[in-house]
């Protein structure tokens, strides 16, 4: 088979280990991580202690809706933003402002779908030149506004194949993605729409990951890391992505790359 410049097939991801010296050892930079409602906010909780325990970032922002308040004991670095009477994200100067101020925003999900949340969220995204991370249900939240959000610099999207396939739809890309795919037409597909959009892309399909950036893809087996297909989408991918593209600014796929190891 003809070799396809653009496609990297990995069997291990030893030679992405290096990156991780870039880790600075002195507390550096801001996180922020948005999730939950009134009926379901653990993963961003979870999430927040895995990244306090294991990466030395100097400020962790918390941002949860403020009908949680009265659910959860003091916290540090939690910021709660107005919410909807459903408990969940309404539009707030407080929302838009968190993301200003961090470095790296990550969009957890244990959202809930309502237009008043998707409006608040949508936004505060649009207004923001903050590099962000969308995952889990934050990526279904927003779908009718992704034409919009996936035009902007900075975005990070990890995803299954299924939201995949919604966001192609949303966005009104002319390729389609099917579930019952080969691989070689999925790394095709993605080739040309990172090409077209800037956005990096994570995503599982036939037993390999997928990370795409600028055209560029690359696979590595499943097998050969230390997830799971289901792990894959705890929140612990998430950060880990997200910390790792901090600290290597511009290295996209590398970043995303030593973030799986």
């Amino acid at each position: 088979m003809e070799k396809i410049e653009y496609w990297k097939k990995l069997d291990n991801l030893k030679s992405y280990e290096d990156l991780k010296w870039n880790i600075p050892e002195q507390k550096s930079g801001t996180i922020s991580l948005i999730g939950g409602n009134l009926q379901n906010f653990s993963s961003i909780i979870r999430t927040a202690e895995f990244i306090q325990k294991t990466f030395p970032i100097a400020k962790l922002n918390i941002v949860l809706p403020d009908s949680l308040k009265s659910k959860l004991p003091p916290l540090p670095d939690v910021i709660f933003t107005k919410s909807t009477e459903s408990g969940s994200f309404a539009k707030s100067d407080e929302l838009n402002d968190t993301l200003e101020r961090t470095d790296f925003a990550i969009l957890l999900g244990d959202l809930s779908k309502n237009s008043a949340t998707e409006v608040a969220v949508a936004e505060a995204i649009k207004n923001s030149d903050t590099r962000i991370l969308l995952t889990r249900d934050g990526i279904d939240l927003i779908l009718t506004e992704m034409g919009e959000i996936i035009e902007r610099d900075g975005l990070f999207i990890l995803a299954s194949m299924a939201q995949l396939q919604k966001l192609f739809r949303a966005v009104y890309y002319p390729k389609m993605l099917l579930l019952s795919m080969p691989l070689m037409p999925v790394v095709e597909t993605l080739h040309k729409f990172t090409l077209s959009y800037k956005t990096t892309i994570l995503t599982f399909h036939q037993e390999q990951i997928i990370v795409a950036n600028n055209g560029n893809i690359v696979t590595v087996p499943i097998a050969a890391t230390d997830y799971t297909p289901l792990s894959l989408w705890n929140g612990t991918l998430a950060s880990k992505i997200s910390i790792m593209n901090l600290y290597n600014p511009g290295k996209e796929i590398d970043a995303t790359l030593s973030a799986i190891n």
